[in-house]
């Protein structure tokens, strides 16, 4: 990886899994990273832990982000551009997996809230800070599930019925459409800055904790054998940040069997992600729901 040192880089949900693990590499890399969690308590004792490795020159700095809120969105986006004047990358990592059927704050179906939606308006928020900044990306973590994932404008909401499997395949979908759609916005105005994705294959993190029991006791007994450490998980969206052949619309996974395991490379989407009717049409959907928009 090359030296990040004078970089500024936000990641979300970077307290624990793939987003600690992200930030931690990029501080030791000299980076100047921002921990964006929902917990503050938490997102500090990150930071600490990063701080503690000597190779990590400037200390990490938090900010409160609960993407479940648009709310606390415009606060922490707020609060972040105040403090820096440019943003060389955005990692867009945060996310829920298979929760109850629950509502955000502003009423969305909890998991396109969080993984989606709040990320759009976030990004959006954002973006104005990194235009002008060379070599700039925004790499959205989405997941190999995004290939069962349908997009249901019918029933975005999981309004008329609840199906947290589908609702959260759905999301990840969504991560993968909204790259491809901003950076196909970005390419036409001319902007430097970059929309990438990644996903981390079968990586062990606290992501299944609002599973039932039965169904994490079957999720830890595929990724023992097969999955990686979040240490290694975290390895796609970190070549998806920082490789210097990585180009805007690219998508990067582990290179293994399934993508389950290994190291990261580039990797196919599902025929479905590429549905450039569909993203213009979740595009304007997010824009609608978040009520931001965007410079491009």
């Amino acid at each position: 990886m090359p030296g990040q040192l004078g970089r500024t880089v936000v990641v979300t949900g970077a307290n624990t899994g793939l987003g600690f693990e992200t930030a931690r590499v990029l501080a030791a890399r000299g980076a100047r990273v921002v921990l964006a969690c929902r917990d503050l308590g938490r997102a500090r004792q990150a930071a600490a832990r990063i701080d503690r490795d000597p190779n990590c020159p400037p200390p990490p700095e938090t900010v409160r982000l609960d993407l479940a809120s648009l709310a606390s969105v415009r606060e922490a986006a707020g609060e972040i551009g105040s403090a820096h004047a440019t943003i060389d990358l955005l990692i867009n990592n945060a996310g829920v997996m298979m929760t109850p059927d629950r509502r955000t704050a502003d009423g969305f179906e909890l998991q396109l809230g969080v993984n989606h939606l709040g990320h759009f308006a976030l990004t959006a928020l954002l973006l104005p800070r990194m235009l002008g900044v060379p070599g700039s990306r925004i790499v959205t973590v989405a997941s190999n599930g995004h290939k069962i994932g349908r997009i249901d404008f019918d029933d975005l909401q999981s309004e008329r019925r609840s199906r947290p499997m589908a609702a959260y395949y759905q999301s990840k979908l969504a991560n993968l459409m909204f790259t491809y759609e901003l950076q196909r916005r970005l390419a036409a105005a001319g902007a430097g800055t970059q929309a990438v994705a990644a996903h981390p294959g079968k990586a062990r993190t606290d992501l299944i904790r609002h599973l039932p029991a039965w169904m994490r006791a079957g999720n830890l007994v595929i990724k023992e054998p097969l999955g990686n450490r979040a240490a290694i998980g975290a390895l796609a969206t970190l070549r998806a940040a920082t490789d210097p052949a990585a180009r805007g619309g690219e998508y990067y996974g582990p290179g293994g069997p399934g993508e389950f395991r290994g190291h990261p490379r580039l990797v196919t989407p599902a025929r479905r992600a590429r549905d450039t009717d569909a993203q213009q049409r979740l595009w304007r959907e997010s824009e609608r729901l978040t009520a931001v928009g965007y410079p491009v």
